[in-house]
């Protein structure tokens, strides 16, 4: 029990920590950040609630319209409401940057729950195909969200709607091309690999830019604390 544990939440540790440790100005208290990651931990029960009533019910019948689109919709708007409600206007929301690791922190304690759950129920076998898909794909839907977060934070008044509508959008998107393409049997093998290799070129060109940006923050800062 405690390797099927060590297992299943091994991958969105080493996500997070790649993630933390680019950077490379002043590092995020990590009470919140943690804060953060239990909130997503917490949210993962009433969405596999949800969509187990939706299943069940058959509420929507039709398989790629629950499986693809609902499914990616509840998962990317619960992640982007407790984002927007508990985080945004944080004080410690301080940089582009921040937004990068507070949206892969969020994303990764529900991917972690759901990992540990769905190795107890299949077992180890599956957690190598588990690390690199469902983790990874989770922890890169979560860095285009907060990257987007970002920008609404230190946008302009009259950009901040767009930008924070986008944040939801964006990972829903890709978080649905995601879920389309493992539903077709035949040639999903085909299609997520290049999916995959896409949304991490994707993630981390986001990551780029929203470290580009925080550094100037940080030396705007600089200058006029200098002035002062």
């Amino acid at each position: 029990m405690i390797k099927l544990l060590t297992v299943a939440i091994a991958p969105g540790l080493a996500l997070f920590s790649y993630f933390y440790l680019r950077k490379q100005i002043a590092k995020e208290p990590s009470r919140t950040l943690f804060h953060t990651f239990i909130f997503g931990v917490m949210m993962t029960f009433p969405i596999m609630f949800i969509q187990h009533v939706f299943e069940e019910e058959n509420i929507i019948p039709n398989d790629f319209f629950r499986n693809a689109v609902f499914t990616s919709w509840i998962e990317e708007f619960f992640k982007w409401f407790i984002l927007v409600i508990a985080i945004f206007k944080h004080v410690e929301f301080e940089d582009a940057y921040d937004g990068i690791l507070y949206g892969a922190s969020v994303s990764l304690g529900f991917a972690t729950v759901e990992n540990v759950l769905y190795l107890f129920t299949f077992g180890l076998d599956t957690a190598f195909l588990r690390a690199l898909l469902p983790v990874s794909s989770h922890a890169l839907f979560g860095v285009v969200m907060g990257y987007y977060l970002g920008k609404a934070k230190f946008t302009t008044i009259s950009n901040r709607k767009g930008m924070l509508f986008f944040a939801f959008f964006a990972p829903f998107i890709l978080h649905l091309i995601y879920n389309a393409i493992l539903g077709v049997n035949d040639l999903s093998l085909y299609l997520i690999i290049p999916f995959m290799l896409y949304l991490w070129w994707f993630g981390l060109s986001r990551v780029k830019n929203a470290h580009t940006f925080a550094m100037q923050q940080f030396r705007n800062k600089a200058q006029i604390n200098g002035v002062k």
